[in-house]
Formats: structure tokens, sequence, C-alpha cells
């Protein structure tokens, strides 16, 4: 089987839940502490070839990922060794990018990316989805199951009867090993009484290939965009593909009290933050 070399970002959404924030500055850039959430993103993933699929106003995330020669200047001659070696570790990354240049839907912009993966398996990374594992990554979870079993993987977590509408939900039956589940099909944030499952679909994908000659072919779903998940449903016919449960904190910051958790609990294990923010929430909280 090919190895998994590359992924694939869409952030060409408007992140309308975060107005009047996003108005001027795109919702991936939305710092999580002293980060901005896409960096969380790239940086779990591993993987040092990704694409980002943009839209308008996201200039400045090209622009972080660059180099930024006055200001690493100004950090060296002032002594900042450390800050230093985090700004040219940004740069580091080998990020292209793409422009969806109409908002025809996830799986829209997924088909941008075709020439960019050729006909390799490739990750797919949401920018609403952000997953803290510090000793084993989300995605890292997903291409050990790929290198397994092969086929596409989905990355996973139960979520409650009543948020199953929010979600892309599976279908499946489990298989011999544990957190591992054969997908037979999908349905897109289905009603709370005709959901499937509680196995929701949580932002993080290994795909193959042949997911573009189906998304060529895919018309317009719900809300009238080319859905990802109408694609993977029919690829889950054409050859195996697994629902992984992946073990981690999930975050989803498309939501605002999804976004404040993350704030709190990142800062929390961060230590020259943790004690002192730690007190500070004490006293708030009285």
């Amino acid at each position: 089987m090919k190895q998994i070399t590359k992924a694939v970002i869409p952030a060409a959404g408007l992140g309308t839940r975060f107005l009047p924030a996003i108005k001027a500055c795109p919702k991936e850039m939305l710092p999580i502490v002293d980060k901005p959430t896409i960096q969380y993103i790239i940086e779990d993933s591993g993987i040092k070839d990704i694409l980002i699929i943009s839209g308008h106003n996201k200039r400045s995330i090209e622009d972080h990922f660059d180099r930024n020669p006055e200001l690493e200047l100004n950090l060296e001659e002032h002594g900042k060794a450390d800050l230093l070696e985090q700004v040219k570790a940004i740069a580091d990354i080998n990020i292209h990018y793409i422009r969806q240049k109409e908002p025809k839907g996830l799986g829209h912009a997924i088909l941008c990316a075709k020439s960019f993966v050729g006909d390799e398996p490739f990750a797919v990374l949401l920018g609403d989805d952000v997953v803290y594992n510090d000793e084993n990554p989300c995605l890292k979870q997903l291409i050990d199951v790929y290198n397994t079993y092969g086929g596409s993987v989905l990355g996973c977590q139960t979520v409650p009867q009543e948020k199953v509408s929010s979600y892309g939900i599976v279908a499946s039956e489990a298989t011999a090993a544990e957190r591992i589940f054969k997908v037979n099909d999908m349905v897109e944030k289905p009603a709370v009484d005709e959901a499937p499952s509680r196995l929701a679909v949580l932002g993080r994908y290994v795909i193959t290939p042949e997911i573009f000659s189906i998304l060529e072919r895919t018309e317009p779903g719900r809300g009238g965009e080319i859905q990802l998940t109408d694609a993977l449903k029919v690829l889950a016919k054409q050859q195996n593909m697994y629902a992984y449960d992946f073990i981690g904190r999930r975050y989803d910051v498309g939501d605002k009290q999804g976004y404040l958790e993350a704030t709190v609990e990142y800062a929390l294990r961060r230590e020259d933050l943790k004690d002192n923010f730690l007190e500070y929430l004490k006293k708030v909280v009285k």
C-alpha cells in the first residue's frame, strides 16, 4: 500500500458563528491561547506536505506560515531565541494553497485537491476540530488503521443521541479489532429518531484516491452543496471502509462553547500558565 504523505485542510468556510470576530480574520486563525487553531491541526498531523483549500479573505493564513525576516531579525537582536525558534519552525512546513472559488461544499473543496493528491491515499483534517492526545495524535491513529487494513478510515467518536443531527453518522458492524468498525452506510445530519447509530464522523479522514472520480459525478445534495458524505457512501460500496473510534479529547472549535473549552484546557496544560490561571479560575467560579 502507498503511504500517507499528504494532507488536505479545507479552510474556505466563512465561520459566521464567530462574527464579528472573523469579519477580517479567518476563523482558522482564531488563537487557542497563543497559537492559531490551524497551527494545532497542522502540527498534530505529523505530515509535512499539506494543501490548504482557502477562500476569500484568507491571506493571513498564508502570511502566518511564511517567513518573516523583519520579525526574525527583531527577535534575534533582542535575544529571544525561544520565540525565534518557534517562528522559524512555523515556516518549515511545506504548505501549498489553492482557492475554492465558489462555496460548493466540502465535497467540492476536496475535489479541488485532486491534482495535488494524484493517485495517492491522503488525509483530510477539518479546521473546526482540534483533537488533543499528547501520546498518540489522532491522525496517526487513523494512519495506523489504514496501514493495517487498507481502505479509507473515518475518525469517529460516539456522540449523545440529541447531537446526532449535527454530524455525519455511520452505520457499521463490529470487526475483530477493538474500536474499529466496517462502514456499511452513512447519513449526513439525520433526524434524532432516524440515526443508524451514535457514531459520528469528527473531522479526520484517511481517504483513497478513488474518491475523486466519485466526487466528479456527485450531484449537489443537502444545502445545495456537494457533500463529501454522499461520495464516501458510494466509495464504501466499492471498497472496504472503516470507522475508527479514536482516542483523544476532541474540541468543536467552530462552536463558541467548544472554542472556550479548548482555550481553557490548553492553557491549563501549559506549565508556564496553569498555576496562576487555575488560581484565577477558582476565584471566578466562587
